[in-house]
C-alpha cells in the first residue's frame, strides 16, 4: 500500500496553493495601489470641533474651580476676632466675630435656648452650622464653665434670650401638657419635643389607648431616658382618658394593633374565649398559655370585662 495523488487531485492542490498565495498578497497590493490620503476637509472640521469642545470643557472646569476658590475667599474675608469664650453663654454678635454668619449664630442660640448644652469642646462638631475649618480655628479658645448644679436656664445670659426673642423663631415657653388629651400641636409646646417626637407620641398613644404612667413615653421610638428626664416635669396624665377594650367582645381587629400584643397572642386570647367562655377578671388571662405575667400586668389598664 502506498500514498499518492491522482492527476486531478494534484491539479486541485496546485490551484489551492495559488489561491492562498493570492489572498496573502492582496492586502499589500491594495495598500500600494491605494495609499492613505491626508485628512479630508470634513475630517479636519470634525477635529477642530472636537478640540473646541475639549477646550470649552477645560474652561468650564477652570471656571468652576475659580468660583469655588472665590467662595472660600469670601468666607475667609469675614472679619474674624478670636477670643476665649464659653459657647453656652456668648451672644450672636460674638459668634459672628468668631466667623459664623448671622443665621448660623442664631441656629446655635436656638439650640441652647431649647435646652442644648456644650459640655466639651468636641460637642461643637455636632453643630452642622460650624464647619471643620471654623472649628479648628476656634477650638483652642473654648473655655466651658461648669454649672455646679445650676440649671441650664441660668447659664444662658439675658442678652442671649433678648436677641433670640427678636428672631423669627421665638423660644418655646415651658408648659404643662396633659398627654392623654393633647394633639401634636400641644405636644410640640413641650420644651425638648419637636414636631417629629410630637407626632410619634401621638401615634403611639393612639395604638396604646393612652398612658397610665409617664415612664411609658420611653417606649416611643427614639425617646430615651435623657429626653424623658428633660420633659417629665412638663407633662401630666389623666388615666380616666384611657380607652379600654372589652376583652369578652373584642375581635381580632380590635386588638391586633396594640403594642403590647403580637398577632399569635391576640389569636390565642380570642380562641381561648370561644372554647372556655368569657373572662371573669384579669387573672383569667393567666390561663392563656402564650401570655406571661409581665404582659398581663401591662395590659391590665387597657382591658375591661
Amino acid at each position: 500500500m502506498y500514498f499518492g495523488f491522482s492527476k486531478r487531485e494534484y491539479n486541485g492542490l496546485i490551484v489551492l496553493i495559488v489561491l492562498i498565495g493570492v489572498v496573502m498578497v492582496i492586502p499589500t497590493l491594495y495598500e500600494w495601489l491605494h495609499p492613505v490620503k491626508a485628512n479630508t476637509e470634513a475630517e479636519n472640521k470634525a477635529l477642530r470641533e472636537l478640540k473646541l469642545v475639549m477646550s470649552n470643557s477645560a474652561f468650564k472646569d477652570k471656571n468652576e474651580n475659580i468660583k469655588s476658590r472665590s467662595k472660600v475667599k469670601d468666607i475667609s474675608k469675614r472679619k474674624v476676632s478670636l477670643f476665649k469664650f464659653d459657647p453656652n453663654t456668648i451672644s450672636a454678635v460674638q459668634w459672628e466675630s468668631l466667623g459664623l454668619s448671622y443665621k448660623q449664630a442664631i441656629s446655635v442660640l436656638k439650640y441652647i435656648e431649647k435646652g442644648g448644652r456644650f459640655r466639651e469642646t468636641a460637642d461643637l462638631k455636632k453643630m452642622y452650622t460650624i464647619s471643620d475649618e471654623i472649628y479648628e480655628q476656634i477650638a483652642p479658645f473654648v473655655i466651658i464653665q461648669k454649672t455646679d448644679g445650676q440649671t441650664r436656664e441660668k447659664t444662658v445670659p439675658s442678652y442671649v434670650k433678648q436677641e433670640f426673642k427678636n428672631d423669627l423663631y421665638p423660644a418655646n415657653k415651658p408648659v404643662i401638657v396633659e398627654i392623654n388629651a393633647a394633639d401634636t400641636i400641644e405636644l410640640d409646646k413641650i420644651k425638648g419635643i419637636g414636631p417629629a417626637f410630637a407626632r410619634r407620641i401621638y401615634l403611639y398613644r393612639q395604638r396604646l389607648g393612652g398612658f397610665y404612667k409617664k415612664e411609658q413615653l420611653m417606649e416611643v421610638f427614639g425617646l430615651d431616658s435623657l429626653k424623658f428626664n428633660e420633659i417629665k416635669g412638663q407633662i401630666t396624665l389623666n388615666t380616666l382618658r384611657i380607652i379600654k377594650v372589652n376583652i369578652n367582645i373584642a375581635e381580632f381587629d380590635d386588638l391586633k394593633n396594640h403594642p403590647y400584643l403580637k398577632y399569635k397572642q391576640v389569636n390565642a386570647i380570642i380562641q381561648f374565649r370561644k372554647q372556655h367562655g368569657k373572662y371573669g377578671n384579669i387573672a383569667d388571662l393567666n390561663k392563656v398559655a402564650i401570655l406571661n405575667s409581665e404582659i398581663i400586668e401591662k395590659l391590665a389598664p387597657y382591658i375591661s370585662f
